[in-house]
């Protein structure tokens, strides 16, 4: 829960954010780079302290948390995931169970994350060999280990499908969902995939220079609010399963400029 919370980053002041979550929610954090997304993430993670407003994560303040029961009940994802070491894949997967060990199942865990976030056949390999996808995944399934075994905890992941193909994606967006309603968990998710946020998760934040523009249903009816955050127009059919499909519409262009004259060779 965050109330008129605010962040100050550099000089640089983030927020007033006011939200509530419930759990299982699957909430999308859209907006243009450098908006203060990740800011925002940062807040919900008890991460950073606010400059001034309310942060509370289970009725408790950010202070009163130590780091290890943090660990138990939420877990964050950020946009760089990299590692310093050459360790083996199952043991950077394992690194979400720090706060459990001893952990008699970590072995079974650690198999069963892999598998969630495909990335199985990626076991027993150096993580600093990976590709960026497969250290996505890996970190994916580092993410499933830490709260594999919780309910009703915090999930925030800062643009977690980025290095991945469409495909692998979707499969891992639907991996997320699935895990997180079973076991209950809130999704937060930072996404630049407007078609992701509008049919996978239930509200939109819209975040731009650092404030939170509106929060609403991720519904068609959201498209005039993503037009106006985005500064451009959208083209909305639905496919042929009945979806919402949603495309930026570019602005007409010259003759001379769609075959890439330049501008003084047009006169």
């Amino acid at each position: 829960m965050l109330e008129a919370a605010t962040l100050d980053v550099g000089g640089q002041c983030f927020g007033p954010f006011s939200l509530q979550v419930a759990p299982g929610e699957r909430i999308a954090v859209l907006g243009p780079s450098g908006a203060g997304k990740s800011s925002l993430l940062s807040l919900l993670s008890c991460e950073r302290r606010p400059a001034g407003g309310l942060v509370r994560f289970k009725d408790r303040a950010p202070e009163a948390w130590p780091l290890a029961d943090l660990s138990r009940h939420r877990a964050v994802l950020p946009q760089a995931g990299d590692v310093a070491f050459g360790l083996q894949t199952e043991l950077v997967i394992g690194l979400g169970r720090v706060a459990r060990l001893p952990d008699p199942h970590l072995a079974s865990i650690v198999a069963s994350s892999a598998s969630l976030a495909r990335a199985a056949h990626l076991l027993g390999r150096r993580f600093d060999t990976l590709s960026g996808g497969e250290r996505a995944r890996v970190q994916l399934a580092r993410l499933f280990a830490q709260l594999w075994d919780e309910q009703g905890g915090l999930i925030l992941v800062d643009e977690p499908l980025a290095a991945l193909d469409p495909g692998l994606q979707c499969d891992l967006l639907d991996s997320l969902d699935r895990y997180a309603g079973a076991r209950q968990h809130a999704l937060i998710a930072i996404l630049h995939d407007i078609n992701q946020a509008l049919t996978g998760f239930d509200r939109l934040l819209l975040i731009r220079q650092g404030r939170l523009l509106a929060d609403l249903p991720a519904t068609p009816q959201a498209v005039p609010a993503l037009e106006s955050l985005y500064d451009l127009r959208l083209s909305c059919f639905t496919d042929r399963h009945g979806a919402l499909v949603v495309a930026p519409l570019r602005p007409p262009r010259s003759g001379a400029e769609a075959i890439g004259w330049p501008r003084e060779a047009q006169a």
